[in-house]
């Protein structure tokens, strides 16, 4: 990565950076960091600390100098690890929860932080950090959010501020997982139904094949079909659920898409019942 991080306020002195869980996405962060002449700390109970990495004994003693600082645990244990580092946590210092959890944790654990005179922002990585580091897409929401970018700017990263108080970047990203991890159970499910069919090949290119003719508009056709044609489509759902339980998978998410459906299918009818589609006024 080209040039040094530089904390604007720190005349010219290297970024002081804690980061926090030092496991796929955090030592990927801390390498990236120290190979761009940031100052790097970090605390992991369970993983060493990757080479040019300033090993701690703790997540407070990991933060207690630092200008900067990545929690990169895991969403089960932010709460734990914020909770453990308050105690050397100083007034100006910038923390960026990165781990994925709902917006109303993230707003009890700024809560938490804003406690010691240190402020959180709410980072949300939008991509896969293998292959990335640093340079993945990040969203980042609070009071706090353009600090953070300017920090973060002589790494040349893809930060957008998304508008709006701490929780709105992890919101943004949760309801994109809804499709996106969603998705992916539901092509597992119809994978391994296909494999005990004897047909996985077919069904591979068939897929393949399906996910590049989408168009523009897909979206919208999803929303408006799902809605008009919803008693049908949980009869056909009902039925995949059956196939699949009897070849011996067990339809999780098909029976689920046939619940979601039958209770399209009960909502009242009529334009006000239907959520507003792009282009439809």
């Amino acid at each position: 990565m080209p040039g040094n991080a530089v904390d604007a306020a720190a005349d010219g002195a290297p970024l002081r950076v804690a980061v926090l869980g030092l496991g796929e996405a955090g030592s990927a962060f801390a390498r990236d960091l120290v190979a761009a002449g940031a100052d790097v700390r970090g605390y992991d109970p369970k993983a060493a600390a990757p080479a040019g990495v300033r090993p701690r004994d703790s997540d407070a003693d990991a933060v207690r100098d630092a200008d900067l600082v990545f929690d990169l645990t895991t969403g089960d244990e932010a709460e734990a690890a914020t909770r453990a580092a308050l105690p050397g946590l100083r007034p100006g210092t910038l923390w960026a929860e990165a781990n994925t959890v709902s917006p109303a944790l993230k707003v009890r654990l700024a809560e938490l932080v804003a406690g010691t005179g240190a402020a959180l922002v709410d980072v949300a990585i939008m991509a896969p950090v293998p292959g990335k580091g640093l340079r993945v897409p990040m969203y980042v929401s609070g009071p706090d959010a353009d600090r953070f970018r300017t920090m973060l700017a002589p790494y040349d990263i893809a930060v957008e501020h998304m508008p709006g108080p701490v929780g709105v970047a992890s919101s943004r990203k949760l309801l994109r997982s809804v499709v996106y991890k969603g998705l992916a159970a539901a092509i597992v499910e119809a994978m391994a139904g296909a494999r005990a069919a004897g047909c996985e090949d077919w069904f591979h290119e068939h897929l393949t094949t399906e996910f590049i003719r989408f168009e523009p508009d897909m979206v919208d056709r999803f929303i408006a079909g799902s809605y008009t044609h919803a008693v049908r489509r949980a009869e056909e759902m009902a039925a995949a659920a059956a196939q699949l339980t009897d070849l011996g998978i067990e339809p999780r998410i098909a029976a689920a898409t046939r619940d979601a459906l039958r209770a399209l299918a009960a909502e009242p009818r009529g334009d006000a019942a239907r959520p507003t589609v792009a282009g439809s006024g």
